[in-house]
């Protein structure tokens, strides 16, 4: 490479590079590891392509002692990395969601969506919707159906869940799902949004004074979304003129989890708020944790309050189909 084609053309700290000769270098979330029995906590997981014509796959993990005698709920996850990075094998993806299966005794679909550059923005949101595409006709009787999904899965007990970036596809699946014929065959009972990604062009909360995290994440959804709306785009701030009404959210449950330190936390804050204030008739829950930051439980998987927030999400997934009071 030379000299002039080494040269930064922009800097997307922390995940990314782009040279100027249009080079691209991912700095995180590049790591993978295979699927395979995980001996810590006994649990299954396996690579399966669930969309043939894009080459789309997921990582479907199960408890290794499951049973077929004993439906269990399932969890379609979606990973963070600002649309940019990282995919269900990278290992911090990959251990979160084998404790998440350990501990809430569940079935985990983990979406491998297509990245932005190489695919725009809007891709991601496609391969999310069609990964639930794929997963509503296990209902019927077909030998060709994923046989984890056909033997294990429950289908009346299906969840969303996501972190950062997964959160906030999340949201948006949820809404299309209420006007579309999925809707009919595939119902949602909840959505885990763990640190959502959303965000918004004038500051709140912590963003008035954290400047220099404020640029950063602004300079982070402006690469991966160039439009004339800019940081009030509708698919990163649910609250604009033109979003949908949080009201047609397509599920009964919704818990949302913040961390203290994240510069997301106040948009999280403000959804929750929104969110019970819209007539939406379902159940919302708020947890935030103390002292720490954005995905600290991704990073740092075995810290006490890692493991708190795992136990609450758990019990948010086993509350079963009874109807919200």
């Amino acid at each position: 490479m030379g000299s002039n084609a080494s040269e930064v053309a922009l800097d997307l700290f922390p995940y990314l590079k782009v040279y100027k000769d249009g080079t691209l270098e991912r700095i995180a979330g590049v790591e993978v590891v295979p699927p395979g029995l995980d001996p810590e906590t006994n649990v299954l997981s396996k690579d399966i392509v669930i969309i043939p014509e894009t080459g789309v796959s997921a990582r479907i993990y199960r408890p290794n002692l499951a049973s077929k005698d004993q439906k269990l709920p399932l969890v379609v996850y979606f990973h963070g990395g600002a649309f940019c990075v990282a995919s269900p094998a990278f290992p911090n993806y990959h251990t979160s969601l084998n404790k998440l299966v350990a501990e809430a005794n569940i079935i985990a679909l983990s979406v491998d969506y297509r990245l932005v550059p190489e695919h725009p923005l809007l891709t991601a949101y496609e391969d999310s919707w069609a990964a639930l595409q794929w997963t509503a006709p296990h209902k019927e009787e077909d030998d060709n159906h994923e046989a984890w999904i056909k033997d294990y899965v429950d289908l009346d007990q299906v969840f969303l869940v996501g972190d950062s970036a997964g959160a906030n596809i999340a949201h948006h699946l949820a809404l299309r799902i209420k006007e579309s014929d999925l809707g009919q065959n595939l119902k949602i009972l909840g959505i885990g949004m763990i640190h959502p990604y959303f965000w918004g062009t004038n500051p709140i909360g912590s963003e008035f004074t954290d400047r220099f995290r404020k640029e950063l994440v602004d300079k982070w959804w402006l690469y991966v979304c160039p439009s004339d709306k800019g940081c009030d785009d509708p698919l990163i701030n649910p609250f604009v003129d033109g979003s949908p009404d949080l009201a047609g959210l397509a599920c009964d449950r919704i818990l949302i989890i913040v961390a203290e330190k994240d510069i997301l936390k106040d948009r999280g804050r403000f959804y929750y708020d929104k969110l019970v204030k819209s007539g939406w008739k379902g159940k919302a829950e708020i947890m935030e944790t103390e002292g720490e930051d954005h995905v600290f439980h991704i990073f740092n998987p075995d810290s006490a309050k890692a493991k708190s927030l795992v136990k609450r999400l758990a019990s948010f997934l086993n509350q079963g189909k009874a109807p919200v009071e």
